[in-house]
């Protein structure tokens, strides 16, 4: 079958799709966590594969850690469409009502956007995630992932499709690319396609961009940054930047750089040391940060760089300004946080910070659509469009406008006859 005809399928799938109820949706939703808890030692066997393979290319740690897809991540991804289940349908919610006239009523109520292509790196839960999220918003998906994880999609992607038919949901509402050359055939079919979301280096995401017609939401660098203040609890911070920067190093929202004020450094960067390296971190410093502790000096290209491993570089800063400003010029406006029991300080912080997700007092790691209660993601936006921060499933919505009249007629409105109302209705569209 050829990249037009997959595409034309799933676009007609994606519009059956749309207009299903929340009941169906959910019970291809369970079905699919079934099959997948069924089929576990098929999908993990597939995983092996995939993982001896890579290890025989010599893929880094950081990577190959991503690429397991074992028990406990069956389970969890699992626990994610559990969650999603038990939200609501998003689609037909509506968000605005205005009375236009006696009997003439407007409607803003929240569609599927239609055909979401999503390319992503090695992690196959990503693919359970993306194509479950797609399913519940009433969206049609075509999924590129890394070849370094084909055997383990193939078999992810076949399952999900199956117990999704097998529940009542149209055939080709998901497709599997496997080439580069679907890649690069996809990205010219915005006829198709309606959404691309990219999961890559941030070489990888201007290319989608520059070379395609279909909006783009995603994001590249995860370039996180926590932002120890002078007037803070020092235990709560240590805890707090170990478990942003080691609790999972191989991910987006992993704390890379720290900031820490002048005037708490010297207390508080020896005990962060010696947590961290019992974590076998290892740290490079500003020259003020080498005077206080004995680590790695770190370069200008330190502060521009997502390490995805145990490595943190650090920088003493002479105020909050600084700090933020810092963040401001090398972030990559995905998620930073302060730590500090100053309100004021905290308001401003956040108020000024660039970025899609800005946090007080709790770990970088917290930046994800499940522990943010949307069920899972499909990735997250660092842009400035319709949705930002972790993608769950309002960031696969778009809205219609649905009027509803009683032989109403412009011609009366332009001659006089009859004026508008514009009175806020505050109700449900009617028409379910």
């Amino acid at each position: 079958m050829s990249m037009k005809e997959t595409a034309v399928r799933v676009k007609e799938a994606a519009i059956r799709l749309s207009g299903m109820d929340g009941e169906t949706k959910n019970k291809a939703l369970l079905k699919i966590s079934e099959e997948l808890k069924n089929r576990s030692s098929d999908i993990i066997k597939a995983n092996e594969e995939d993982i001896r393979r890579c290890e025989e290319e010599n893929m880094a740690a950081p990577l190959l850690k991503r690429l397991k897809f074992d028990e406990a991540k069956i389970e969890d991804v699992c626990d994610g469409i559990k969650s999603l289940v038990n939200l609501n349908d998003p689609v037909g919610k509506t968000l605005l009502s205005t009375e236009l006239d006696d009997g003439l009523e407007l409607y803003k109520v929240t569609c599927p956007i239609g055909v979401i292509g999503v390319i992503f790196e090695s992690r196959p839960d990503a693919l359970v995630q993306i194509s479950t999220l797609c399913l519940k918003s009433g969206n049609g998906v075509l999924l590129k992932g890394g070849s370094e994880a084909m055997e383990t999609n193939r078999i992810l992607a076949g399952i999900i499709n199956e117990a999704a038919v097998a529940a009542g949901i149209p055939a080709n509402w998901i497709k599997l690319l496997e080439s580069r050359d679907d890649v690069n055939e996809m990205l010219k079919m915005d006829e198709y396609i309606d959404l691309v979301i990219p999961r890559g280096s941030n070489e990888f995401v201007k290319y989608i961009m520059d070379n395609s017609r279909i909006p783009v939401m995603g994001h590249a660098d995860g370039i996180c940054h926590l932002y120890i203040d002078d007037n803070c609890d020092i235990d709560m911070a240590v805890k707090i930047t170990v478990d942003s920067k080691t609790q999972y190093v191989a991910v987006c929202n992993a704390l890379e750089t720290l900031l820490v004020n002048k005037d708490i450094a010297a207390e508080f960067l020896p005990k962060l040391k010696t947590a961290l390296e019992a974590k076998n971190v290892i740290m490079y410093g500003c020259s003020d940060t080498l005077k206080i502790i004995d680590i790695a000096p770190a370069t200008e290209e330190d502060w521009k760089t997502e390490y995805l491993d145990y490595k943190l570089s650090v920088k003493i800063t002479d105020n909050m300004d600084t700090a933020i400003d810092h963040i401001n010029k090398y972030g990559s406006g995905h998620t930073d946080g302060i730590v500090t029991k100053d309100k004021e300080k905290a308001v401003y912080f956040m108020n000024y910070v660039d970025s899609g997700n800005v946090f007080l007092n709790c770990s970088t790691r917290f930046s994800d659509g499940f522990r943010y209660g949307f069920g899972a993601e499909v990735g997250i936006s660092t842009g400035k469009i319709h949705s930002r921060g972790p993608v769950g499933l309002d960031g696969l919505l778009i809205y219609k406008y649905k009027v509803i009249g009683d032989g109403h007629i412009v011609d009366d409105y332009s001659n006089r006859k009859k004026t508008f109302k514009h009175r806020n209705l505050n109700r449900e569209f009617p028409l379910k």
